[in-house]
């Protein structure tokens, strides 16, 4: 069983910075895409920032330029660093893991997060 475990997050003033880390436990033989959604209230999950296994992250034109998303492909790991964080940033972050394969030659599953709220006032 595949297990995605957040942390980072919380409350920060307009300007400020965070970082979050996602981590995936278990038995896994290979993840495709990772990345970061993010859901504030009363509004539909959106991407923030996604990275391939191999190639280029893409990113929301929202947060280009202040947000940047990393992975350990050999700790199944990623990472969202957040510089110049505005109100409108405040919501609950997902991480997931697409394509997600515990053996090879196996279908892929994907898996979220449990979510970490990220609050930033004015």
């Amino acid at each position: 069983q595949v297990r995605l475990v957040e942390s980072g997050g919380g409350l920060v003033q307009a300007g400020g910075s965070l970082s979050l880390s996602c981590a995936a436990s278990g038995t896994i033989f290979s993840v495709d895409a990772m990345g970061w959604y993010r859901q504030a209230a009363g509004k539909q999950r959106e991407l923030v920032a996604r990275i391939p296994s191999g190639g280029s992250a893409n990113y929301a034109d929202s947060v280009k330029g202040r947000f940047t998303i990393s992975r350990d492909n050999a700790k199944n790991t990623v990472h969202l660093q957040m510089t110049g964080l505005k109100p409108e940033d405040t919501g609950v972050y997902y991480c997931k893991s697409a394509n997600v394969k515990l053996l090879p030659n196996t279908r892929g599953q994907d898996y979220w997060g449990q979510g970490t709220q990220v609050t930033v006032s004015p």
